[in-house]
Order: C-alpha cells, then structure tokens, then sequence
C-alpha cells in the first residue's frame, strides 16, 4: 500500500513538490462515475474491479494526492507542541484514498496490465515519485518528527516507539538532513529512477511477448510428455495460434522444455530467447536502462554520505553490511561450484554414453542432462510425478497446512467479490472459530498482460488506526494453463512457489499489529523472504504428500515407492540451483558496490567482468541475467537480492523448531511462528523476533546442510 511504500525505509519511495494539473482534478460528474469516489459497496469492502477502468486512475491519483498533501500540511503548519499523537500518529492517519488507488493500480501494471494501464504508469511514476518526496523532504514536518523522536523514551508503548524510530530514520534516509540543493537532486533523480524502473519492467515484458517457439513438426516435440504437449497447445491458444504448440517464456513452459525436449536446436532456440531477453540491441533492450539506474542510484548513495549504493541500502537490513554479505555468499558459493564440477562431469559422461559429441556441455544442456541423470539415480521422470501435482490440490495442500498450524479456514468465495480477470479466484479467511481475517485472492495463470515471475501484493493492509481493517491479499504467478476440462499439473518447483508466495499471503494476512506503517510484509528485505521460505518445508514433508499428492485422474494417493523417489531426489542438481543464484546475487552486489562506475557503462560487458572475477561455471547462467533482472531494477531488491539466501539461513534453522520436536505442527512451536514471525509485522527489530521465536540465533550451519552442500541433517 502506498503508506507501506512511504515509509519502507530500505528503498526509496520516489520524489518534489507536485501542483495537480487542474485538468486532470475531477468534475463532479467525473467523480460519480468513478468508483473510487464512491463509498465501497462491495462485499468486505474489496476492490470494485468490475467497474474500475483506466480511465479511472489519473483522476482518483490527483484526488488522493492532493488530500494527502492536506493532511500532511496540517501535521507541518500546526502550532502545537510535537507529540505522538498529533504528528506520528496523524500521519498514520493520512492518504488512505491513494492508498486505496495505488493498491490496484501497481498490482494492475504488473498482473493485469494493458497500453492504456502502461501509459498511466509512465505518466504517474515521477509525479507520485515526487508527491513522496514532497512528504519526506518537507522540512516542518521533519522538524515535529524529529522532535517526538527526541523523546521517544517516554512513550507508553515498544510499538510506539518503533514507529517513531521507523519513521524518523525513513525520513533521515531520504535526505530530510540535506540541504537545499541536495534535496532538489535528490529528488529529481528519484524522479528519473522511477520513470526508468518503468522502462526497464515494460520493455521485459514486452521482449517477454514477443517470444514464441512453435514446435511445428514431430521432430522439434521429440521427447515432450503429453501433459507438456496439453500446456504448449492452450498456450498457442492464448497467443493466437489455434491448434500450434508453443513454448513460450514463461518459467513453467520454458524450464520442462529445456528438462525434457531432445531436440537440442530447439532447446538452443528456447534457451536463447530466455537469456537474452533485454539484450537483442532492438527497441527493447534494456542495457542502457539498467546501466543509467545504476548510476544514479549511486549518485544519490553519495549525497547521503554513503560509499555507494550497496551501503546505502544494507545499513537498514539484518545484514548490515557488504562484508556481511559478502562472508555469507563466498561460503556457500565454493562448496557450489564444487558440486557443479562434479555434476558437470558426471552430466558429460551420461550424454557421451548418448551420443553426444561435443567436449562440454553448453547451458541449454544443462537441464537436459540433470533430468536424464535424475531419472537414472532415482528412477524418477515428470510423466510420473506431475499427475500427482495438479494446481488444485496443492492449494488444497497449502491451505490444510496453515490450518494444522493456525487454525484457519479457507471459503472460496464465487461471484460476490469482483475479480479482475476471469481466471482469478477469491478465499475468506477465517480464524477456527470463524471470525474474518481477511481475503486471499489467486491469480495463477501466465498471460502476456502479466509480468513474468510470482509474487504476493496487498489490496489493504492490517490496520486498527483507520478503523479495524483487514488485510486482502493476492497470489500472482505464471503457470501455464491446461486445456478446459484438463487438470493444471505442476512441477515440485512449481508447488513449492506455490507454498513460497502463500507463506508471504499468510505474513500479510496474519499480521497483528496496531500502526499500518508496521504491518504485515513491511519489514527488511532479508527477513520478509523468512515467513515465505520456511512455508516452503510443509511441501516436503511425507505427511503432506500422502494426503494431497494424488493422481489428477483417478484420485489414487501417491505410491509409497513413489514418493520416496521423490522424497530422495529433492536436493538433486543442488550445485547448479545454487550457482545460478548466487551468481544473480553476486553481481547485484557487484554492480551496486561500485563508487566510481562511469555514466554510460557498459553493463553487458560488466556483467562479464563480473562473472569472471567469480569464476562462473561457462555451463550456467545467472538464473538473473541484468537485462531482464527485475528483482533489481524495477522490483525494490537492488543490493538486496542475496536477501533469500540470507533467510534461508533463517528458514533452514528456523523450521528444525518443528522438527526437533518430532512434530512437524507442533502448537507450541506454531504458536511462536504465529507470534513473532506472521503476526509481527515490523513491530520489533527482525534478529530480536528470530530469537524470540527460536529461542537463539540462527545456526548458519543449517544453510549448506539443508542444500546438500555440507554432511549433516537435511533439516527437512
């Protein structure tokens, strides 16, 4: 929500003063067209997304900003004495209509989007960009902020005074300390790094669309299964080429290509048009957009007195600071790529036994090998396992875990809450005794109005200042649809995003916190990945699968051969999924430590640099290339993509609390979880709410042991 963006103090919420264009300011009649200026007659308040249309965005943006700033000027102008009450607390109290807009619309642009939704978000990102700035670098307000932060000692409650320390060092952070002059640049490249985050997201998506492999003959489907063949034909359908099998881009299309297809020219073609996304020197490449980013976020890391952007960003997280970071990735990057020697070797061996001729195997042999190599250790293959994973089930699977854990109930709800596109489906979420907690929305399907990836989005967050509000959440992921009549099947990858971005659903949907700023998934970037990841272990666990790994057909459970084979083989080709991560992390890490980059680098050749003083493995790729790398560039994970691996550290410790009790829902334990890791918030530092769920620090131990990187337990 836009508060959460105002004062999520690890990234920048955009940029100056901003005067509406008395045009865009609705008329009367404008407004009562418009239903985000009317009262919400929805069911529990949701979003009216059947009535709400582009059109409808400028006009409420203006609105909303322009009460804001109201707000805001009245909290500044006041002649009272700061206190909490008339200055943080009121500030808690301002924007709730951009809230409300900004909510659906950012979702829009992402899931939904469209040219006319693509227009806006170019015309809008600066102008919001500069509405933020003109809240955070308002020097009045900063003065009464700071003054209630003076005496913060004194306040009644620890939650009271972390929304003070939050949003003080939210406001220092975004430059309220700097003079004039830089308080202008600072802004005006706030200004510039929005309009170029948009960019760099629509150019991807539009690269992205534009790519569609159409296996035309029997040779160029050599090898695909018939459930690959079900989801490549709805996919021509989608595209517009009825009765044609397409591969498209999309992550859960392209990966079972590259695993299963042994045409090795068509899995080239895939791979290529995966990788260079943003890098074809065409109107969408992104290499100049990323490389301007780049430098001006280290410009502004300057003005604020930092080495370079990487510090800027790492001094508000748990990490800290780049040599942090650093120790943790270098740990756990040479046991890497010593696994990926191995398998490189073994790999090369087994496709030498095929046929193969050449002397090493290039990335878009890589996948190939390790499946066929799977199925010779595990006697294992996805014809077999797939059936047993359809979409419904495991959403059946994830919402039976959070009830063992929490108690909750899962309704879906049909036809009286509006969705946003057909495929969308709606859940109440309930406590045990049936008390509302909130709305879970799926949107799980790949579509070419929606960016590519998964990720979780509020609509309305926690909140008991602006009335008892409760949060509404989404799911967005891209799988690929069957046929009608026909079961989604996904991968154990796919399953575990699914559990992954529910984990994150149930963060914001659990929160339990007085003060919005504070709530649900507004904490660091290296703890909000904690609450998703540990959500993870539930999948894998034997007493999940026997109930919920079930044929698609006929309904039979898993056979217990079956699932051990699955069960054994889940670390399998850890070298290579570690690698192609860490690599991503790496250079973000890389590219933001630089204080010195000149402008107009050359950002396809410091990728190479980069990969080479690491010493890359030639057979993998970054799983991020920068050029299509939207966690960084236009995602809120700059410096910050080595965040997963660092909560893996968390989720590999954090989940053996279960485990070590010999019951994988233990109430106790669960009741902890709840407490200080879902129902949180930020409402304490994140190292403090670890330990206090988990008794210690985490154990970095468990990382490389749950990987199968290091000997020791499997945590699982």
């Amino acid at each position: 929500m836009f508060r959460a963006a105002l004062f999520a103090f690890s990234a920048f919420a955009m940029p100056l003063a901003v005067v509406a264009n008395p045009a865009q300011i609705p008329t009367a009649a404008q407004a009562f067209s418009n239903p985000f200026f009317e009262a919400k007659a929805t069911k529990f308040g949701a979003p009216a997304f059947d009535r709400i249309r582009p059109e409808h965005f400028r006009p409420a943006f203006y609105e909303g900003m322009r009460q804001q700033r109201a707000e805001i000027e009245a909290i500044a102008n006041a002649k009272t004495t700061p206190t909490f009450d008339n200055t943080i607390l009121a500030m808690e109290k301002t924007g709730l209509f951009l809230d409300d807009v900004s909510a659906v619309f950012f979702n829009m642009t992402s899931a939904n989007s469209s040219a006319p939704i693509r227009a806006i978000q170019r015309e809008m990102g600066p102008v919001i960009a500069a509405h933020s700035d003109s809240i955070r670098l308002n020097p009045k307000l900063f003065a009464r902020v700071q003054a209630v932060y003076d005496k913060r000692a004194s306040l009644r409650t620890p939650e009271q005074r972390r929304l003070v320390e939050r949003v003080y060092q939210g406001f220092v952070r975004s430059g309220a300390k700097l003079n004039p002059e830089q308080k202008a640049r600072v802004s005006e490249i706030n200004q510039r790094l929005s309009s170029l985050s948009t960019n760099f997201s629509q150019k991807v998506l539009a690269d992205t669309n534009q790519f569609a492999l159409v296996l035309e003959t029997e040779a160029d489907r050599a090898g695909l299964p018939q459930f690959f063949l079900d989801a490549a034909l709805e996919a021509g359908h989608a595209r517009g080429m009825p009765g044609k099998y397409v591969v498209t881009l999309s992550r859960s299309s392209v990966e079972p290509f590259l695993e299963l297809a042994t045409n090795r020219a068509m899995r080239e073609k895939a791979w290529r048009g995966w990788m260079l996304r943003g890098d074809n020197n065409d109107a969408e490449d992104t290499k100049a957009t990323a490389s301007e980013i780049v430098t001006l976020r280290q410009e502004r890391a300057a003005i604020l007195g930092y080495e370079h952007h990487a510090a800027f960003t790492l001094a508000d997280t748990m990490a800290k600071t780049p040599a942090n970071v650093s120790a943790l990735l270098n740990g756990v990057w040479e046991p890497a790529k010593a696994a990926v020697t191995r398998d490189a070797a073994e790999y090369l061996a087994l496709a030498k036994s095929q046929g193969f001729t050449d002397d090493q195997l290039e990335p878009w042999d890589w996948r190939f090998y390790a499946e066929q190599k799977r199925r010779a250790k595990y006697n294992l293959n996805e014809d077999e396992v797939k059936p047993y994973f359809s979409l419904d089930a495991m959403l059946d699977a994830q919402f039976w875990v959070a009830n063992q854990l929490f108690g909750l109930k899962f309704k879906e709800i049909t036809g009286t809450v509006p969705v946003y596109h057909p495929d969308m489906r709606v859940w109440e979420v309930m406590e045990g005794d049936g008390r509302h907690i909130g709305l879970f929305y799926g949107d799980f399907f790949s579509r070419e109005s929606k960016q590519g990836g998964a990720w979780m989005s509020s609509y309305q967050g926690q909140d008991r200042v602006n009335g008892n509000l409760k949060p509404m959440v989404v799911n967005v992921l891209n799988y690929t649809k069957a046929p009608t009549g026909k079961p989604t099947l996904l991968s154990y990858d796919d399953a575990e995003t699914l559990f992954h971005e529910f984990g994150h659903g149930l963060h914001g949907l659990l929160s339990n916190v007085t003060f919005p700023s504070l709530a649900g998934t507004a904490v660091s970037r290296d703890f909000v990945e904690f609450p998703a990841q540990i959500y993870e272990h539930w999948l894998g666990q034997r007493q999940v699968l026997e109930r919920f790994a079930r044929h698609s057909d006929t309904g039979a459970a898993m056979p217990k051969e079956l699932l051990d084979k699955v069960m054994a083989a889940r670390n399998h080709d850890q070298g290579f999924a570690t690698v192609e991560f860490l690599s991503s992390a790496l250079v973000d890490m890389d590219v933001h430590s630089q204080p010195n980059l000149p402008k107009g680098f050359d950002m396809g050749a410091f990728e190479k640099e980069s990969l080479a003083r690491i010493g890359m493995p030639r057979e993998i790729v970054m799983r991020h290339r920068p050029t299509h790398f939207s966690h960084i560039f236009s995602g809120g994970y700059s410096a910050g993509y080595y965040s997963y691996m660092w909560s893996e550290v968390l989720d590999a410790d954090g989940f053996r609390a279960f485990t070590e009790t010999g019951d994988i829902f233990n109430k106790d334990v669960a009741k902890r979880l709840r407490t200080y890791v879902y129902g949180a918030g930020n409402a304490r530092d994140p190292a403090e709410a670890y330990r206090q769920y988990r008794g210690r620090d985490p154990d970095p131990k468990a990382l490389l042991e749950m990987r199968g990187l290091a000997e020791g337990p499997s945590g699982n």
